[in-house]
């Protein structure tokens, strides 16, 4: 996959060189060169720009990257400012970075769905929501267990529980489900909204566009994955 980082603070370069370690290709962009020079040599390729410059960001392979993430962290307004001209620019998915409340309440109004939050979430948890398909979030609750959320397949469509035995196939826990719904930001920008949908059951019926909450051992979660 390629990545295009914005912002290499301590968050965004430990962000490029585990996705690079992952043998994805990585482009890393900031406003100072110091940092541009430090991880020359780490990932795929660095830039100097300023992305809260339309016409700088404009130079830069934005329709060439699978996600954008966004890691300007020191300052909001940066942030928020470069956020929006990847959201200009038509990005294929962009991921934000917030430190605040306010940053998030900001962003969910411009359309960003995806954000993390440096304080909480590591970079390597990040790579790895990044990178594994159908994942979406994870939270590790040993160095063995944790509890993800996974996009339903395709082929589950209309299928109970009962009739995946999931359980018995993969050795897979189902917790719950969850819906999107859909409204229009005050911005007038599509947002989701996910909705628990109760504890899962045996006759709970899934549908291609829910999220499966999932708990379970690692190494049978990514054998699900696969």
């Amino acid at each position: 996959m390629n990545f295009l980082i914005i912002g290499l603070g301590n968050f965004g370069s430990s962000l490029a060189i585990r996705l690079t370690e992952l043998g994805h290709e990585v482009i890393g962009v900031d406003s100072r060169m110091a940092n541009v020079e430090a991880l020359k040599n780490d990932i795929t390729h660095t830039i100097r720009a300023d992305c809260t410059d339309l016409h700088s960001a404009m130079e830069l392979p934005i329709s060439d990257a699978d996600a954008v993430i966004m890691c300007i962290g020191e300052n909001e307004g940066n942030s928020i400012m470069a956020t929006a001209v990847l959201k200009q620019l038509n990005a294929k998915r962009i991921i934000g970075r917030i430190v605040s409340d306010t940053q998030a309440t900001v962003l969910n109004a411009m359309g960003i769905e995806e954000i993390v939050h440096p304080e909480k979430d590591s970079a390597d948890k990040l790579a790895k929501n990044l990178t594994t398909e159908g994942l979406i979030d994870s939270f590790e609750l040993s160095d063995r267990y944790s509890i993800v959320k996974i996009d339903v397949p395709e082929q589950y469509e209309g299928k109970t529980l009962q009739e995946l035995d999931l359980r018995e196939k993969f050795n897979l826990t189902i917790l719950t489900t969850m819906r999107k719904t859909y409204k229009r930001s005050l911005l007038g920008f599509k947002q989701s909204n996910l909705q628990v949908q109760g504890i899962a059951k045996a006759d709970t019926v899934l549908h291609k566009d829910d999220i499966m909450v999932v708990f379970g051992e690692d190494k049978d979660i990514e054998r699900f994955l696969k």
